[in-house]
């Protein structure tokens, strides 16, 4: 078996081309960096999110804070 043949390939998450998962993808998981900073600006301008089980926002508490 040769060393290529144990390199996992993977789905460019936004191109869907076929990535190598090796040293030789700099960007992996994604094939170029023009795919990175495109998911990059999706994240950034909220197209994409962790859906969230909680009301509030990010850093607030469903409790006040007690002082010692």
């Amino acid at each position: 078996m040769t060393e290529s043949s144990n390199i996992a390939v993977v789905s460019c998450p936004t191109c869907k081309r076929p990535v190598e998962w090796s040293d030789a993808s700099p960007w992996r998981p994604f094939c170029s960096e023009r795919c990175r900073l495109i998911d990059l600006g999706a994240w950034a301008s909220e197209q994409r999110s962790i859906p969230s089980d909680t009301k509030g926002g990010m850093g607030e508490r469903d409790e006040e804070p007690q002082d010692s």
